[in-house]
């Protein structure tokens, strides 16, 4: 009997260039291996549009697999093994409440650009596109967010705060000209929590979403680290609480995060923050050349959803499962603000 590689192994095999696998680089080790194509976000999503396949085969968390159903051609099929494997920071940010919070902040007469992490809900692009803005990933929160500041008086940055606040940081964008939103504009009635007059002289508005995983790597840890490996170099993802990164030696999206481990001098030491999967990965890819360490464990239990058993099913099942859809009430608006963020880092 075929155990679940074997099946995956035959399946490619049988239908050859009608189907490709994804898979974001915090997938494990051996769903890594069993994909065609793997990437960050923004590399992932640019390969949409350029594949041929009829089914393509997303190994990630939902909003991923969303982000490609807007972006396939006529006719193509986006598949996940696990539906269930969703982000925590998307799901702060609900698209009605989205939406009602925009309205609000534009009761003031200013002009609010929406600009969203591509780690949202497809409905929640569809918000922002509709209302002019765009999309953005961790490799280029930089250039959209000079974009975004560009086309109206201020932005509302969404979900993630840390993504936000670092990528200020980054443009010099002051204390005094930011906006941390309540809470309540996640569980309760942004009404109640948000009022127009709060912008007053505020560039960015921060909603105030933040990535668990990334959430868990504690300053101490870059205290300790400094203190008994002076000469090691610590990168974390910008996804980080900002004191964090400020204390660091570099910052940037997992693509540079990989560039800067290829790129350390043999025999140095290097601590990554960021989901751990990509670390010991890293980790094994230069041992005997060079050491890289976890700066502190961190598991996405969602981007662990994704097994060989469910894979092996998925592939077992494509001409008879449902594909990822999304409606084109969704679709049309959101698809706009994808094509804004390709077209800008074309």
């Amino acid at each position: 009997m075929e155990n679940a590689k074997e099946i995956i192994s035959r399946i490619k095999d049988e239908r050859g260039d009608s189907l490709a696998i994804l898979g974001h680089h915090y997938q494990s080790d051996e769903v890594i291996a069993c994909t065609d194509i793997r990437g960050d976000s923004l590399e992932l999503a640019r390969k949409i549009n350029g594949l041929s396949a009829e089914h393509v085969v997303f190994c990630g968390v939902f909003f991923m697999a969303e982000s490609a159903a807007i972006l396939a051609r006529p006719g193509q099929k986006i598949h996940i093994p696990d539906s269930t494997a969703t982000c925590p920071m998307a799901d702060m940010a609900e698209a009605d409440r989205v939406r009602r919070t925009l309205a609000i902040l534009e009761e003031s007469g200013r002009k609010i650009v929406p600009l969203t992490y591509v780690n949202s809900s497809a409905a929640v692009k569809g918000v922002v596109g509709g209302h002019g803005g765009s999309v953005c990933t961790s490799a280029n929160a930089k250039i959209m967010l000079e974009w975004a500041l560009n086309q109206g008086d201020a932005v509302l940055f969404l979900p993630d705060q840390h993504l936000g606040n670092n990528t200020g940081d980054v443009l010099g964008i002051s204390e005094e000209q930011r906006l941390l939103l309540p809470r309540d504009v996640i569980h309760g009635d942004p009404a109640l929590a948000v009022a127009s007059e709060d912008t007053e002289g505020k560039k960015l508005i921060l909603w105030p979403g933040y990535c668990p995983v990334h959430a868990q790597f504690p300053l101490d840890a870059v205290r300790k680290i400094r203190e008994t490996e002076p000469e090691a170099r610590i990168v974390v993802h910008p996804e980080c609480d900002p004191a964090i990164v400020r204390a660091v030696d570099g910052n940037g999206s997992t693509t540079f995060l990989i560039k800067y481990a290829e790129e350390a001098p043999e025999g140095s030491t290097v601590y990554i923050g960021t989901e751990e999967n990509l670390v010991r990965r890293l980790a094994a890819k230069y041992a005997g050349c060079k050491t890289i360490r976890p700066l502190h464990t961190a598991l996405c239990e969602d981007m662990g959803k994704t097994t060989l058993d469910n894979l092996a099913h998925t592939l077992q099942t494509l001409d008879t499962a449902v594909p990822v859809t999304v409606s084109n009430a969704v679709k049309e608006p959101a698809k706009q603000a994808l094509d804004r963020m390709l077209a800008v880092c074309s």
